[in-house]
């Protein structure tokens, strides 16, 4: 049963919860960060370099993380993270009490965007690391079955926690001040930190003898030889820089072309919530139903359908379909493939590989939220807010192609 895993196994559940708490923050982020951006500037690439700082990190320390990793203690290197995320997120609530009047007039110039792209950029750096070593300590806390089991679980308890509760959350506080969510971000990075420090692990042994060069090349060289890895890495690149760059517009999306409030858009996030959680609680049966190879490729079709949808029509309830989709697509991917690395890579280089295969999956989004926000250059407004997801269902229907060729897994 799925409630067993929890019960009996006390450091997954501290892992879980911190998990859970912090994407609460985090998701109550997703909505307050890009509507602070609008509240700074209303010009797409400004907008778009927010986010292409904060996904920035993934494409310059994700190498590097792998080998850090793999050199210290992985527990203790999310506690220290926390740590870090918490006193950004706390310079942001300083950034934004600081300010006399939001939205800032049209000719106020970029300093405060700027700065807030800066700091959005120490956010992904501190992510990278901390996601790097949460996703390499998993298979020391569990036993390598119940790893699809473990993973599908925890991503739901984030889809709820970072979709369901966060957004909607978001909306009620952005009313009452545009602080106030940064602040509880802040509080939920204190909590999660809270929660890693009381997980008991088996003593480490950090291979601090690892020289930094050397060991780069071990990882690099084992994700060389084993081309299934590779490939979905480089596949994961193509998904995320079409995902970022779909998710850096929607906020203007939703406020111009659907007219949507503060609220109404934290709700129809909630809609890729719910794609997530039934795709995270589902995967582990349909993988088993039908194979790792027809899983990863309903995924893509899922992503090729709900660029299609958003590209064409301009409807809230079409809105919150596509955003189902990707959700249950996206977790669908994420669990075959997570679960999947897990069990393939040696565990004395899981830090290493890991952080190659996202370098490839999570360095092209910089790329990615750059281009969305700079395709309104000769396209009229309400068009330049479709375009890129028109581009973007063009790039899943090629990769939906070369999947249906390359993946062999069966």
């Amino acid at each position: 049963m799925p409630h067993i895993l929890l019960k009996s196994n006390r450091n997954y559940r501290l892992i879980f919860s911190a998990s859970a708490v912090s994407n609460l923050g985090d998701g109550v982020s997703s909505v307050a960060l890009p509507w602070l951006a609008t509240l700074l500037t209303r010009d797409p690439l400004l907008i778009a370099t927010v986010a292409t700082a904060q996904r920035l990190p993934w494409f310059l320390f994700a190498l590097p993380a792998g080998v850090w990793t793999d050199r210290a203690d992985r527990r203790q290197l999310m506690l220290r993270a926390d740590i870090v995320r918490l006193a950004l997120t706390l310079c942001i609530v300083g950034m934004v009490l600081s300010t006399t009047a939001l939205p800032l007039p049209e000719d106020s110039g970029p300093g405060m965007i700027l700065t807030l792209a800066a700091l959005s950029f120490l956010l992904g750096s501190a992510e990278v690391i901390r996601d790097n070593a949460a996703q390499t300590v998993l298979p020391s806390v569990v036993a390598h079955d119940d790893l699809e089991r473990a993973n599908g679980q925890m991503w739901s308890a984030e889809q709820v926690a970072s979709q369901f509760i966060g957004p909607p959350l978001a909306g009620v506080l952005i009313a009452a001040g545009i602080a106030l969510p940064f602040g509880l971000d802040a509080a939920t990075f204190a909590l999660s930190a809270g929660l890693i420090w009381l997980v008991a692990l088996p003593p480490s042994r950090p291979r601090t003898g690892l020289r930094f060069w050397p060991a780069l090349l071990e990882g690099l060289g084992w994700m060389r030889r084993n081309r299934d890895i590779l490939r979905l890495a480089l596949m994961l690149a193509a998904i995320n820089a079409v995902f970022i760059g779909a998710m850096t517009i929607l906020v203007l999306y939703a406020q111009e072309v659907l007219g949507l409030s503060a609220a109404g858009y934290g709700l129809l996030l909630t809609c890729g919530a719910a794609g997530g959680v039934l795709g995270g609680l589902t995967a582990p049966m349909i993988i088993r139903r039908i194979g790792i190879r027809a899983s990863l490729l309903l995924a893509l079709f899922a992503f090729m359908l709900l660029q299609l949808l958003l590209g064409l029509f301009s409807s809230v309830a079409v809105t919150g379909i596509a955003l189902f989709l990707e959700a249950a697509g996206g977790m669908l991917w994420n669990v075959v493939t997570v679960s999947y690395r897990q069990r393939r890579i040696p565990g004395e280089l899981l830090g290493r590989v890991n952080s190659v295969y996202r370098f490839f999956g999570w360095g092209a989004m910089p790329l990615g939220a750059l281009g969305a926000g700079a395709l309104e250059p000769g396209l009229g407004r309400i068009a330049a807010l479709h375009a890129p997801y028109l581009v973007a269902a063009a790039i899943c229907f090629l990769l939906l192609f070369y999947g249906s060729l390359k993946l062999r897994f069966d």
